[in-house]
């Protein structure tokens, strides 16, 4: 039996950055971690708090060459409702930053962990899958698929939505689904995206370009699924026309890409988040739709606090106690962040006309009230930072009317 100070199981995005932090921090980690099941095709926009945080791990420098910026983010109300918002536009330079985030590949990104995992000294990894789990007051013990046992005094589950060790711990899920799919694709334009991605807001979700380097942009279209399927079997040309013309043209002439894929949207949310000697980060304890970036981001913090709490002083035992205070951390900004994912989602497929106008009136005050919307960014970035600037943002305001 080989024994670890922590095992984090799952070996997706969440799993293997979460790893290489935890043992950065100091911590002896073995990484349950079976090869990926297929190829993942799609890009992920992470936003400037993120990004720092790949860079204290010393891995940004080598994503970025596959990274485009996002220095300017766009809605337009594409419906043809009655009542329509006004075009919203958020300029990262307005809250002092040359891009919000960064848009890559997802294989840029794996690529970069599995060289990372590999180097790191601390890291043990096991490609068998956990078969069962047990958790105690004492250590979880973990007996992978070809026979080997391990044992951790502290467990994280990155084992996504169907998570084993979330049902040895027994916390329980909500789950709910959503009448969308979202086709998930890559195209190439004629003219530049000047790092802008723009969202278009359609009565059956959102169409969100997202820009990726060159002229290039990735896309991600929620729509009806049997719109998606019907879409799905146009030929790449006959494809590239439509999505031309769902974007107005902004970007000339579309080029889609191979390798298109559809996904059925749902939502979850663990009723917990960690227990004892246990943390669920990732899709383990939160799943919602592709909406507004923040599915990674929110992993991201999940590891974040984790990290935190588990190697501030790596010299000492892990408390028993840690997965306890890792949900009290995170309980509050995972329900916010799915909370209002699920209302915006279901603000644009939403026939009540009092639900359109609160959506069109919100856009609108956005656009007319720089204030409001710098703190909506701010706070789009990383929870809390908008609030925190406001006594900055008044005390330089006051320094300029007395000059």
């Amino acid at each position: 039996m080989k024994t670890f100070e922590i095992a984090v199981i799952g070996g997706g995005l969440a799993g293997m950055i979460a790893a290489v932090s935890l043992a950065r921090g100091g911590r002896n980690v073995a990484l349950v971690a079976p090869p990926a099941p297929r190829e993942d095709r799609r890009t992920t926009a992470l936003m400037d708090q993120s990004i720092r945080f790949l860079d204290r791990l010393t891995l940004w420098e080598k994503l970025k060459p596959s990274a485009a910026p996002l220095a300017t983010m766009r809605i337009i109300d594409g419906t043809n409702r009655l009542l329509r918002a006004p075009v919203t536009t958020f300029r990262a330079a307005e809250v002092g930053l040359e891009a919000f985030g960064y848009n890559f590949p997802n294989k840029a990104l794996m690529d970069v962990l599995e060289g990372a995992v590999a180097t790191e000294g601390n890291i043990t990894r096991f490609t068998a899958f956990a078969e069962a789990i047990e958790a105690t007051a004492d250590s979880v013990v973990i007996t992978l698929a070809d026979g080997e046992v391990l044992t951790a005094d502290f467990a994280v589950g990155a084992d996504g939505r169907k998570s084993k060790l979330r049902e040895t711990v027994g916390i329980d899920v909500r789950n709910w689904s959503y009448p969308q799919a979202a086709m998930v694709l890559n195209f190439g334009h004629s003219l530049r995206h000047e790092n802008i991605s723009t969202e278009f807001h359609t009565e059956s979700g959102p169409f969100t370009q997202v820009p990726l380097p060159g002229n290039r942009s990735s896309l991600v279209w929620v729509q009806n699924p049997s719109d998606a399927d019907a879409r799905n079997e146009l030929s790449l040309v006959e494809l590239s026309n439509v999505v031309e013309e769902r974007m107005q043209s902004l970007l000339g002439k579309v080029t889609v890409e191979e390798g298109g894929q559809i996904w059925p949207l749902s939502g979850m949310m663990a009723h917990r988040s960690g227990k004892g000697r246990v943390a669920l980060i990732g899709e383990a304890a939160h799943v919602f739709p592709p909406i507004g970036a923040q599915g990674l981001n929110l992993s991201l913090r999940d590891v974040i606090v984790l990290t935190d709490i588990l190697c501030t002083r790596p010299e000492l035992p892990i408390a028993a106690d840690a997965g306890n205070q890792f949900d009290r951390k995170r309980r509050m900004d995972i329900m916010t962040r799915t909370t209002s994912v699920d209302l915006l989602n279901r603000s644009l497929l939403s026939d009540f006309l009092p639900v359109q106008v609160l959506r069109a009136a919100g856009l609108h005050i956005l656009s007319a009230f720089p204030p409001l919307r710098n703190l909506v960014m701010r706070e789009g970035i990383e929870p809390g930072r908008g609030l925190r600037d406001i006594p900055a943002a008044i005390q330089e305001k006051l320094g300029r009317k007395k000059a």
